[in-house]
């Protein structure tokens, strides 16, 4: 019964919402949620599109300013700047933003006003995933 309830609180959390409503977005997108405590940094999502393109995604619920990216995930984005993603939630209702790897150290400091999104709405998100 524990592991339930342990499997229960951690599917109410902000950013397993925010997998679902991808989910329901890019329904064309398969989707593998990796839930890695083993290898620290590992991203959220591992994604595999229709023209045989994998991609890696961070997802990140912001509540502010600020984005919270922990060392291993920035050493993840630096070693690995082609194909993975930081997908942003931003305010409220949460609106997607799409952010390449090579974008690091600009959402590191300016956050959420970091310049040049690739995709600021599911419909543009949508399009630069399908696409790779």
């Amino acid at each position: 019964m524990i592991e339930c309830g342990i499997y229960f609180e951690m599917s109410q959390r902000p950013e397993s919402k925010f997998y679902q409503k991808l989910k329901q977005e890019l329904p064309e997108l398969i989707l593998t949620r990796l839930e890695n405590w083993a290898v620290l940094g590992t991203p959220d999502i591992l994604a595999y599109n229709k023209n045989n393109k994998y991609c890696t995604i961070e997802l990140k619920v912001v509540k502010s300013k600020k984005i919270s990216i922990s060392p291993h995930q920035i050493a993840f984005a630096v070693q690995h700047p082609v194909n993975h993603f930081f997908l942003l939630a931003v305010g409220s209702p949460r609106s997607p933003k799409l952010y390449e790897s090579k974008a690091i150290h600009d959402l590191l400091s300016l956050g959420t006003e970091t310049p040049n999104a690739l995709a600021c709405d599911w419909n543009a998100v949508r399009l630069c995933l399908y696409g790779l």
